[in-house]
């Protein structure tokens, strides 16, 4: 067993109160495990603890759970797409998995389009370094809408580019109930754990605009009732008023973006038991972007006149908020912790944005055994030599000094914690094949 001696504070992620912030604290950890933490013990018994590291200047969170990721995007130019569909694909994606652990701070992220059970599965055999996935694989949308990237020259033969079907991902374009059903059931036989979905346009599609609307309420009924069948929950992506009030009326669970959302609309996804999760640092990025079509940039302007007022509307009716980055723009893979951070320019408490990137999102993915530093949970955990714990943009002045994943540290910023090893060698992928 590791001990971490006299933490100088330590945020446990079990709520957004100040009960849940100590000092001196003594954490220790059980191989990939928490198993205790408790008051500091300077006369701890000899041999209770194997090994034993000075804390006493460190500030330790859980990992952080990002519930809105896409490890298969690299940017949303026609470059950026081609580059993640090409034959270097998975070179993108491990280099994405990687900076979004050991620089991002994630130990699990919900992709909510893109990733596919393949890699998943490659994460969880040590083969790729990067944060355990919950996956939605495929971003559910009619034709012309915000998953459809064949913009205005297209033609019946052209497939959509943003995510295209291949091994393991059905497309994402569905028209129709009976079809919507049937892409539903052909996602959770490739091994999703949620059903993603579209109910409204986006600010990145080609060919859509805010107002217009995507699914019909018995496409998006269909979707849910099908999901609910296997046991999914469903999120929605939704900016307008109508798209946020059909996937609160027709069984969505959790609400992505939420730029037009108001206090009537609160209320209702209050009574349903909805959760949002308002993706707040994306709209600062496209706000910078370079490059986009006069109509994508128009959409980037009204969104961002809306965007805070919404998460403000969702603070004061006592929604569940979740932290989620949606980084496809270049730059954001790796700073991940920027949506803690925007998220208290919003109008969070500092608490309330990391008890929404840790126990309270692990606990509504489905990933229950983390996003908590309690006996028990996997051994996730940021070791910082900053107050993030107070301000979490003190993640932007190199406060992170090591991510710790199921008991194993990634930077190398902090000595004695146990380091990463791989599980697959070059010898064992090139040993020789059994001979019979």
């Amino acid at each position: 067993m590791l001990l971490l001696s006299n933490i100088k504070k330590l945020y446990d992620g079990t709520s957004d109160q100040p009960r849940a912030v100590q000092e001196g604290v003594d954490l220790i950890l059980d191989g990939g495990r928490i198993h205790s933490v408790g008051p500091h013990a300077p006369n701890r018994e000899a041999g209770e603890v194997e090994s034993s590291i000075d804390a006493s200047g460190l500030y330790v969170t859980p990992g952080l759970v990002d519930c809105h990721g896409h490890v298969t995007a690299l940017g949303i130019t026609d470059d950026d797409i081609d580059k993640v569909n090409g034959p270097g694909a998975m070179v993108y994606v491990e280099k994405i998995l990687y900076r979004t652990l050991v620089d991002g701070g994630v130990t699990t992220m919900r992709d909510l389009g893109g990733a596919t059970q393949a890699m998943r599965r490659r994460v969880d055999e040590g083969v790729l370094v990067g944060p355990r996935l919950k996956i939605a694989i495929c971003m559910l949308s009619t034709t012309g809408g915000h998953a459809d990237f064949r913009g205005p020259d297209r033609c019946h033969a052209t497939i959509s580019r943003l995510w295209p079907p291949g091994p393991g991902r059905p497309s994402s374009i569905v028209d129709g109930p009976w079809e919507a059903r049937k892409r539903v059931r052909e996602v959770a036989a490739c091994g999703a754990d949620l059903i993603k979905l579209c109910t409204s346009p986006g600010v990145a599609s080609p060919s859509d605009r805010l107002e217009h609307r995507e699914f019909t309420p018995e496409e998006i009924a269909a979707i849910c009732d099908e999901a609910q069948g296997r046991g999914l929950r469903v999120a929605a992506h939704a900016h307008s008023q109508s798209g946020i009030e059909l996937a609160i009326e027709n069984g969505v669970h959790d609400i992505q973006h939420i730029s037009y959302m108001d206090e009537r609309l609160v209320e209702r996804a209050h009574v349903k038991g909805c959760t949002v999760t308002p993706t707040s640092w994306i709209m600062d990025e496209l706000l910078k972007a370079e490059g986009l079509s006069p109509l994508v940039r128009e959409k980037v302007n009204q969104v961002n006149e809306v965007h805070s007022s919404a998460v403000q509307h969702a603070r004061s009716g006592g929604l569940k908020i979740l932290m989620g980055t949606d980084p496809v723009l270049p730059g954001m893979h790796g700073r991940n912790w920027m949506e803690v951070a925007r998220l208290v320019q919003d109008g969070l408490s500092a608490l309330q944005a990391w008890h929404g990137s840790t126990g309270l999102a692990a606990a509504e993915i489905g990933q229950e055994d983390s996003g908590e530093l309690s006996p028990g949970k996997r051994a996730d955990l940021l070791l910082c030599d900053q107050d993030v714990i107070a301000d979490p943009a003190r993640f932007q002045k190199d406060a992170l000094l090591e991510v710790v994943k199921d008991g194993e540290a990634y930077r190398g910023g902090v000595e004695g914690l146990p380091r990463r090893s791989f599980a697959c060698t070059v010898d064992t992928v090139l040993a020789p094949l059994p001979r019979g």
